[in-house]
């Protein structure tokens, strides 16, 4: 089989297959358009984000047998159409979910217990002690909306610090011992802490907009890991300024590019976040870490390996 390989990843990857006899081709530069013209020469493509594969990109591929993204989200492949032409979807959740998990933990202590903001007033010469007064997670009900592989290795974490684990998930039947499904109803009105594990798809765009955040019955944090199009930010802003959000963590915005790279919109409601000490924002690295990347093309390299050796 001939695949090709549109964004850089683990070197495992090449290795691996080529081992394998699979024919390898790399292209980390060529443009959409550019890759349209010869995508029809290849069986399977490897990608992370770089490249949307639209309808039009799809039909082109006539002998595409696979898709496999170095990733969780999907949201960069038109499903549908790959379904109803027949071509496997691959994904990699397992590979960084626990690099998720703890991203979410140390980013709430960051900000629960002002940790970041302490140390640079202290290096500035600035000792408050009242002022900087942390928040417990001992105790607190944590609300989780989905439940797949980031939700449950976030719940695994979070009931070790003492934490009540709830969750939400359009599938049913899937508590454990880390935590419990509720309804959606049940979530808002007893989190205290509540974090987003979701895909971005038509249900979940702005999922968490104004009226989801009044319908919280408690003052909260809040935690986005997930995709930055998942939460209103003009919402979200609007709840920071009235207390309703007691603070947030932010790993992906709703202005970042598609291939996750750069930010590609500026506004008021994003410089506000930029510069409110309510607010911690990362480059979309929950699940960057040197052990993710490896284990995400191990994964890979293994579903590939298993349908098609």
């Amino acid at each position: 089989m001939k695949i090709l390989l549109l964004d850089k990843n683990h070197p495992l990857i090449t290795e691996q297959l080529l081992a394998k006899n699979f024919i390898l081709e790399e292209d980390f530069t060529s443009s959409y358009d550019e890759v349209c013209a010869k995508i029809e020469n290849y069986d399977g493509i490897i990608i992370r984000s770089r490249i949307p594969l639209d309808q039009n990109f799809l039909e082109k591929g006539k002998n595409l047998k696979f898709i496999a993204r170095v990733g969780a989200g999907m949201e960069n492949i038109d499903i549908p159409v790959a379904e109803k032409l027949g071509i496997q979807l691959i994904n990699s959740p397992e590979g960084n979910r626990d690099s998720v998990a703890e991203h979410v933990v140390g980013m709430l202590l960051i900000l629960m217990n002002r940790l970041f903001i302490a140390s640079q007033e202290v290096k500035n010469g600035i000792w408050l002690r009242e002022e900087n007064r942390g928040d417990e997670l001992l105790g607190k009900t944590v609300g989780l909306i989905g439940y797949g592989n980031m939700g449950k290795a976030t719940a695994k974490r979070l009931s070790g610090f003492g934490c009540k684990v709830i969750f939400h998930d359009i599938l049913p039947d899937l508590s454990d011992q880390f935590a419990t499904q509720v309804s959606l109803a049940e979530l808002k009105e007893k989190a205290e802490v509540l974090s987003l594990h979701i895909p971005l798809t038509d249900l979940s765009y702005y999922l968490v907009d104004g009226p989801f955040l009044s319908d919280m019955k408690n003052d909260f944090y809040f935690v986005n890991t997930a995709r930055g199009k998942n939460i209103e930010t003009r919402a979200l802003v609007e709840a920071l300024k009235s207390g309703k959000v007691k603070g947030a963590c932010l790993d992906v915005l709703e202005y970042e590019k598609s291939s996750f790279e750069n930010i590609e919109t500026e506004n008021e409601d994003l410089q506000y976040l930029l510069s409110s000490e309510k607010v911690i924002v990362t480059p979309h690295i929950a699940g960057w870490t040197h052990q993710s990347k490896e284990k995400l093309a191990q994964v890979i390299v293994d579903k590939i390996v298993a349908s098609f050796c």
